[in-house]
């Protein structure tokens, strides 16, 4: 073998080398020194690439990967991955493979594309299932994902499989990862003491190996259970630390979550004003990054706080918003289940405009409920018609802000104990017109505008504002209209007394070629059901 030339490097020198600089790259990552950090894994790609030390450039190009991930830096992140990945497949090394498919898996989990998740995990169990520690990893990655499904119980399992895994491994940073996610999943099921359990745990190793990402994540998830507890000096502190820490790791895709936390903090102790700066940051950062859930949840929280406010009509854009971001999520809904976090939006978007109802009514007092009436007896009729669920939260939502547009009617006009004037009941038609000019800038998943339009107008034509006739007429604002009538009839009002069931049953008969013959007859049918069983419609007040 011929000696090496004075300064000149041999193979193995230079595969040495990148060893060194991937060792030290791992050694600047668990400080938090993230610029360093990426310094030297470029460092350690560059010097494997010399030589054949090819195990390291790919392990090198996958850990640079995950730090531009969290940097908000998707297309150096995706390249870096997919280089790892090439260079695993050419040499045939399947553990190194895995751990690429398992870190793609990652990115797209992040991104909301939960179908590509799901089947990248899948690939990457089937090719490194065998390594004891990466099998650990990939659980404990499935239960995140059957978390952010909804999968409680099969979250719960993965995670419990992960730590299992990890304890048999003797790997204490895997451990701490398991105990994170059990805490989360803890939280999940609103078992606050198991979680309080789990993230002590996991923050207690995260600072013993001294792996800060994993310290900002137990703190911010740790925060979310103060706050459901209602404890809320605790989580504002720990959200501020784990903000630190983020900032710190200049890891811009978790900063989103604890500024929600903060804006839920701040909501929550009547400080509105740094609540919605805390959330507007929250939603500028997710929409930056790309992270679909944070926005989606950060425009939740916002649209909450709007609530409180009395700004109903940027309570309900945010709400859309967040449903349009959701409804990405579930793209497939027979593979992808976030119908938990939907179902909690929509009983928001009908709290929001429940309240918005009521206090509109509640300038009188004859009136008071009606709107909540309105939509539990339309509800009804539109069970009885055989509409499917969509279109009975369109209904719901309809009944409750169809008068929204009497905000503008004069309060004598509104209130006025005898026989409207001819110019004050021009003034009346025109509350369906308004109540859409009102909600002209908010954009809803349910089609409740023309409800709002139209649910006066009449079968035969007589009806207002624009005199439609037949079926012209939508469905939903005949149902409406129909049980407004009922309502109107059997409640005390300002000019008169309120009617028995049975005269107002006699009142719509002579009326019902207002409706369609299969609106009325479901009324009906509804109405008579519900006298039978003791339980009418309405009841005189």
């Amino acid at each position: 073998m011929n000696p090496a030339l004075p300064g000149r490097e041999t193979p193995r020198s230079t595969a040495f080398k990148a060893a060194d600089q991937l060792h030290a790259a791992r050694g600047h990552e668990r400080s938090g020194c993230v610029a360093e950090a990426m310094e030297c894994y470029r460092a350690a790609i560059t010097e494997a690439g010399k030589t054949s030390a090819w195990a390291v450039e790919a392990e090198a190009l996958r850990r640079l990967a995950v730090l531009h991930h969290n940097r908000g830096e998707a297309d150096a992140a995706t390249d870096a991955c997919s280089r790892s990945l090439d260079i695993a497949r050419r040499n045939g090394d399947d553990a190194l493979a895995a751990e690429a498919l398992n870190v793609q898996a990652l990115f797209a989990l992040d991104r909301g594309d939960l179908e590509m998740a799901r089947g990248i995990f899948d690939q990457a169990l089937t090719l490194g299932g065998q390594f004891p520690e990466l099998h650990a990893r990939i659980e404990g990655n499935l239960g995140v994902l059957a978390n952010v499904r909804g999968d409680l119980d099969a979250a719960l399992g993965h995670y419990s499989r992960s730590l299992d895994a990890y304890r048999q491994a003797g790997h204490e940073h895997g451990c701490a990862r398991a105990y994170h996610n059990l805490g989360m999943i803890s939280g999940d099921r609103g078992q606050w003491v198991e979680a309080d359990r789990y993230y002590e745990h996991s923050h207690q190793i995260a600072e013993h190996i001294g792996d800060l990402h994993l310290q900002g994540l137990c703190l911010l998830n740790h925060s979310e259970v103060h706050v459901a507890r209602q404890q809320f000096d605790r989580a504002k502190s720990s959200a501020e630390q784990a903000l630190a820490i983020f900032d710190q790791l200049g890891s811009q895709l978790d900063k989103p979550d604890v500024y929600r936390v903060i804006g839920t903090v701040y909501r929550e102790t009547g400080r509105p004003a740094l609540a919605e700066s805390r959330f507007r940051s929250a939603i500028d950062l997710s929409a930056s990054t790309g992270s679909v859930l944070s926005q989606a949840e950060a425009s939740r929280e916002l649209a909450l706080l709007y609530q409180t406010m009395g700004r109903n009509q940027e309570a309900l854009s945010l709400l859309n918003t967040a449903h349009g971001l959701f409804g990405r999520l579930d793209a497939r809904v027979d593979l992808v289940d976030v119908g938990r976090k939907v179902a909690q939006l929509e009983e928001t978007f009908l709290a929001v405009v429940r309240d918005w109802g009521q206090s509109i009514e509640s300038s009188d007092t004859y009136t008071f409920g009606h709107c909540e009436r309105v939509a539990s007896y339309a509800e009804r009729v539109a069970r009885k018609i055989g509409l499917d669920e969509h279109q009975i939260t369109t209904v719901r939502l309809g009944a409750y802000l169809h008068d929204v547009g009497k905000i503008r009617v004069p309060h004598e006009v509104l209130n006025k104990p005898g026989r409207l004037t001819n110019d004050q009941f021009e003034i009346i038609k025109m509350h369906p017109v308004w109540g859409v000019e009102l909600l002209e800038a908010v954009e809803f998943p349910w089609d409740i505008k023309p409800i709002i339009r139209w649910h006066h107008e009449k079968y035969d034509g007589t009806g207002y504002p624009d005199r439609l006739r037949g079926d012209e007429i939508p469905l939903n604002a005949m149902i409406i209209g129909i049980v407004d009538v009922y309502d109107a009839l059997t409640t005390t009002r300002s000019y008169r007394p309120a009617m028995t069931t049975k005269a107002a049953q006699v009142e719509m008969e002579k009326m019902r070629n207002s409706w369609r013959p299969d609106v009325y007859e479901a009324f009906c049918r509804t109405l008579a059901a519900e006298v039978a069983s003791a339980q009418p419609l309405a009841r005189a007040s």
